[in-house]
């Protein structure tokens, strides 16, 4: 059987990856894919403990923030990612290991320290969609669609530490696509990459 593909949306709170998310998986089994739709933080115990701290919980050191997700993702791999890689299918997950490495890495944990660690453990995506927004239009768009606010991500000038990592992560799998435009536009764009890096759609 043919192993399957990882694609990941990462990028600053309000981007839009969640609705491309949605977009790219619909787009794809309109092609006759099987798609695994998957997301991180997860529903786990770890993925539980992140998003308790993002709402205003007690705040981890970025240490235990890191160790954290790392747990988190280790789960989700053995748990999701691997066994629908292993069927063949596509995996589009809502954040990766990217968004560590860039929300980790403005902590001032090294985020260079952080991607090789995540590669050497974790599987390396097929393509990284790195979507990019203003921190403010994120913040802005966070705002609007209510919901509750996540203060320990959520604040402007962290956002925009995260932004310089996710500009630097320079790796072939990483594709740069703005998401600032209207979602059929975006999702237009993200098609586009799609087809282009693996033919796909």
């Amino acid at each position: 059987m043919k192993r399957g593909t990882l694609i990941s949306l990462d990028g600053l709170d309000g981007a839009g990856k969640t609705t491309q998310v949605v977009a790219l998986a619909d787009a794809l089994r309109a092609r006759g894919h099987v798609v695994c739709e998957t997301r991180e933080p997860t529903t786990g115990p770890f993925g539980r403990r992140i998003r308790d701290a993002a709402r205003g919980g007690p705040r981890p050191t970025p240490q235990q923030e890191l160790a954290w997700f790392f747990a988190d993702r280790r789960q989700h791999v053995a748990r999701v990612i691997a066994p629908a890689l292993a069927r063949g299918e596509i995996v589009v997950t809502d954040r990766y290991y990217p968004s560590t490495v860039a929300y980790q890495g403005a902590r001032g944990i090294p985020w260079q320290k952080i991607l090789a660690l995540s590669e050497a453990e974790f599987p390396v995506p097929a393509l990284a969609l790195v979507l990019e927004i203003d921190p403010r239009a994120g913040l802005g768009r966070v705002e609007a669609r209510g919901g509750t606010r996540e203060p320990l991500f959520e604040d402007g000038d962290f956002l925009a530490r995260v932004a310089e990592v996710f500009a630097a992560i320079d790796r072939p799998y990483v594709a740069r696509v703005r998401g600032d435009g209207a979602p059929d536009v975006v999702a237009a764009a993200i098609a586009g990459v799609v087809r282009e890096r693996l033919r796909l759609l």
